[in-house]
């Protein structure tokens, strides 16, 4: 049952996900001042960009969780290749690390399909001559999905309790700290933060889904 649940949720965000893209692509759009680039849903982005203007500080902090997300990712797949190494059989590696990778796969994939398929462009030049693409937030979808998974999965591999709450924690307030820093920090719309958002929660629900077997056991 919470399974299904899951997938529904997954379902809903996707589609605000998609609803979000026709709504930035299509309604208010106008030519930002300062790029001479078009972005839609005018008025609330362009109102909140001059809130917070460009913060470096902020977006060093959430770069660093961006590479902090990787480390996690990367115990995981050392996890992973033990179990091979020892068990010399993929089929034997432990369900849930494979159902892991194939969630980080899929959140690869989405990174370099927005990479090519551009929704939009960032406020301001950052540190290059050429406006980067901007929706979503990559940093915030890599480090909301990768910490998110992590608070399923920890009490699978952390034997001490304690720690295992903790680290659940940590992983909590990097995505709460990731999402607000990575809004006033500037170099996003608050648009590429809400579908940021939104695909991270449709791929967690996704997995929650997928990995019910293993995560209630």
């Amino acid at each position: 049952m919470k399974a299904k649940k899951s997938f529904v949720v997954s379902a809903v965000f996707a589609l605000l996900t998609l609803l979000l893209i026709v709504l930035v692509k299509s309604c208010d759009v106008s030519e930002w001042e300062l790029t001479g680039t078009p972005i839609g849903l005018y008025g609330i982005n362009t109102a909140v960009h001059r809130i917070f203007g460009m913060n470096i500080m902020w977006y060093s902090i959430t770069e660093l969780f961006g590479i902090l997300a990787l480390l996690v990712c990367a115990v995981f797949a050392f996890v992973g290749l033990l179990q091979l190494i020892k068990r010399k059989s993929l089929f034997k590696v432990d369900p849930l690390i494979i159902k892991l990778g194939g969630l980080y796969v899929v959140v690869l994939a989405l990174y370099a399909l927005f990479e090519k398929v551009v929704i939009n462009y960032r406020p301001e030049y950052l540190f290059q001559d050429e406006l980067e693409a901007s929706f979503p937030s990559s940093h915030t979808m890599l480090i909301c999905v990768v910490m998110g998974s992590a608070v399923m999965v920890l009490g699978k591999y952390v034997r001490n309790e304690n720690m295992a709450k903790l680290l659940k924690i940590l992983c909590i307030v990097i995505m709460i700290i990731t999402v607000i820093g990575r809004l006033i920090c500037g170099v996003h719309w608050f648009t590429d933060i809400l579908g940021g958002v939104f695909i991270s929660i449709a791929l967690l629900a996704l997995f929650r889904g997928i990995a019910a077997p293993e995560i209630e056991e």
